[in-house]
């Protein structure tokens, strides 16, 4: 339980680390670019573990808790 309380306050802190979408929190990347990582396959690693859940938080709509959380933390 504790582990995914601090995977999800990683994930709302965390930015994009590289390419077009460099410096912007995870949360905020465009759907498109969500789907397309999906179809080709996310990157090993943390970076793609959130990533897939990013893909599924905005798949159900839940993209502002995550922004909550990284207000309060």
């Amino acid at each position: 339980m504790i582990e995914d309380k601090q995977f999800l306050i990683d994930l709302a802190k965390m930015k994009m680390p590289y390419g077009k979408y460099k410096g912007r929190y995870l949360i905020d990347l465009p759907e498109h670019y969500l789907i397309w990582y999906k179809n080709k396959g996310f990157p090993n690693g943390k970076i793609g573990k959130q990533l897939e859940s990013v893909y599924e938080i905005q798949l159900n709509g839940l993209e502002d808790i995550v922004r909550q959380v990284r207000k309060r933390y």
